[in-house]
């Protein structure tokens, strides 16, 4: 068993779409049309095309909202994006205009920092840095 696609609830599929493939980087897999403003809409890493999709998945569902608002407001990632070197992705990153609730933070073995995808998220970006040492 495989992990073929994770799903991140976007409030507008068209933003998250212009925001997941431009600052971020990923590139686009799917966009199949499900009636009215709805679409199968995904992405993947350019590292890894052939990867994990996300689905960017309309935030319709009632539980939704009251879910991502308290993610939010307790400051906590919905998901994390692997990187190798943190600071320099948060560097490239800000300097695209992405805006960052937690600066790069070393916390032993690895390395965190936590932006606003835009579209309701926390995203954390984290790198492993070995063992901590004395």
């Amino acid at each position: 068993m495989i992990i073929t696609t994770m799903s991140i609830f976007v409030d507008d599929q068209q933003a998250a779409l212009d925001f997941y493939t431009g600052p971020l980087g990923f590139v686009p897999q799917q966009d199949i049309p499900l009636g009215g403003p709805y679409r199968w809409l995904t992405v993947s890493s350019p590292e890894h095309p052939d990867g994990v999709q996300i689905s960017l998945e309309p935030a319709e569902h009632p539980a939704v909202g009251p879910f991502r608002d308290a993610l939010v407001a307790d400051g906590i990632p919905f998901t994390s994006f692997g990187v190798t070197d943190v600071a320099a992705e948060y560097e490239r990153l800000r300097g695209l205009g992405v805006v960052f609730t937690q600066e790069p933070l070393s916390q032993g073995p690895v390395t965190t920092a936590v932006f606003d995808d835009t579209c309701g998220n926390l995203i954390q970006l984290a790198a492993l840095t070995g063992a901590p040492t004395d």
